[in-house]
């Protein structure tokens, strides 16, 4: 992963761990043992799948640059859909506390999706990769640049 990369990926980490943490110290005096090991579980789970997500993302950003914005507004509806699917499956669990759960889960991918919006804007990304070499370079006598252009 190039570095620009992990560090949008640490930078959206960092803030969702921390409100899973302040949300299993709040879970644990609310509901137990079971509220905090349900908030530790739910944050998990969205710093897994967002990193995830994430990854494909920059994967296809690089491979499949045509399909970037599709396959990053699929990307977010199928972790949306899969992050549902976690609520619904652990909805009747014995494990943990399922309401401390949901509620982790909810405001941790807030958090991620806001953290990683941050990060984007922040980060100084080229919208075109510069070339290694020039395309106009001028000739060895130093007179004109080459010509680059279309000639009519």
């Amino acid at each position: 992963m190039p570095s620009n990369d992990v560090r949008i990926l640490l930078q959206a980490a960092v803030p969702t761990a921390a409100v899973g943490a302040v949300a299993a110290v709040v879970s644990a005096v609310v509901a137990g043992g079971k509220g905090a090991i349900g908030a530790v579980v739910a944050t998990l789970v969205v710093i897994v799948f967002m990193g995830l997500g994430l990854y494909v993302l920059q994967r296809t950003a690089k491979s499949l640059p045509h399909l970037f914005q599709a396959m990053g507004l699929m990307l977010y509806a199928a972790q949306i859909l899969l992050l549902f699917v976690f609520v619904a499956a652990f909805k009747d669990t014995t494990l943990f506390h399922p309401k401390s759960f949901a509620l982790t889960l909810v405001a941790a991918t807030l958090v991620w999706i806001a953290a990683q919006t941050r990060a984007h804007m922040k980060s100084k990304i080229l919208y075109v990769e510069p070339d290694s070499t020039p395309t106009s370079t001028a000739s060895s006598t130093g007179d004109k640049p080459d010509k680059s252009g279309h000639s009519s």
